[in-house]
C-alpha cells in the first residue's frame, strides 16, 4: 500500500478497504495522541496535523462514489453527517468503472 497516496494526496480513488485501513489507523493515531499529550498546545497541534491525512482519505473514498470532495464536509451536519460518511464511504461500493476523477481502485489481491 502506498502510504503516501492514501494519506497525503487528494487526487484520485480509494476503495473500501482502503478508506477503513486509513479511518482506523488515524482514529488510533488521534486516541493515542490524546492519550499522550492531552488537550494541551500539542494535542491540538497534532489534531489540526491530522486534518491532512484525514481529508485525503475521506475525498479520495468519496471520489470513488463519483461525488466531489466538498462532500466532506457532511460531518459537521449533527449525528447524520456522521452515519451518513459511515454509510457512505464505508459500507456502499464505488463507481464500477472510471468516473470524472479516474479509474476505479486496483483490485486488492489477497
Amino acid at each position: 500500500m502506498d502510504w503516501h497516496y492514501l494519506f497525503l494526496d487528494f487526487d484520485g480513488r480509494i476503495g473500501r478497504r482502503d478508506w477503513w485501513t486509513g479511518a482506523i489507523i488515524l482514529f488510533l493515531a488521534s486516541i493515542i495522541g490524546g492519550w499522550l499529550f492531552g488537550d494541551g498546545f500539542i494535542g491540538w497541534v497534532i489534531s489540526v496535523l491530522m486534518l491532512i491525512p484525514t481529508l485525503g482519505v475521506h475525498i479520495k473514498r468519496f471520489h470513488d462514489r463519483g461525488k466531489s470532495g466538498w462532500w466532506v464536509l457532511i460531518v459537521f451536519v449533527p449525528v447524520i453527517g456522521f452515519i451518513w460518511m459511515i454509510v457512505d464511504l464505508g459500507i456502499l461500493e464505488g463507481d464500477p468503472g472510471p468516473n470524472r476523477f479516474g479509474p476505479p481502485p486496483a483490485p486488492v489481491v489477497s
